[in-house]
């Protein structure tokens, strides 16, 4: 192992390297505090008012649960229940929403020079001199 080369076997800086991943790290930290995730209930609708889909999401899943409690080697039993743990994972994640938290100005900027700067800093660090 050679000590005397820099970041990522060039010539260039190691300090520069670690700097600009400590602002990075600190930018990413700010800027995914500032984020919130809310998720809005799993429902459709029809016919002019909101209907919960997540019931019907369970109904193939308790069947499949009940056939695997009858015969543990139940392929369709199996089936049917990996499938509607899928289905309803995939509906958990579409329904998310995420919003910045209201911030100002100068946090934002503050965040997002961190995060750049520390990505140029590394960047310049790797580059040969």
């Amino acid at each position: 192992m050679d000590f005397k080369r820099g970041a990522g076997g060039t010539s260039g800086g190691l300090g520069q390297f670690f700097i600009g991943l400590l602002m990075s790290l600190a930018g990413g930290y700010i800027l995914t505090n500032q984020i919130q995730v809310t998720s809005s209930f799993f429902g459709a609708r029809w016919f002019g008012g909101t209907i919960s889909a997540f019931g019907v999401t369970l109904i193939p899943f308790l069947i499949g649960v009940g056939l695997i409690f009858f015969d543990g080697r139940s392929k369709p039993g199996w089936v049917l229940t990996i499938l509607s743990l899928l289905v309803i994972f995939i509906g958990i994640i579409a329904n998310l929403r995420i919003y910045f938290a209201p911030t100002s100005l100068y946090v934002t900027l503050i965040t997002l020079v961190l995060l750049v700067g520390g990505i140029g800093l590394m960047a310049r660090a790797l580059k040969a001199q």
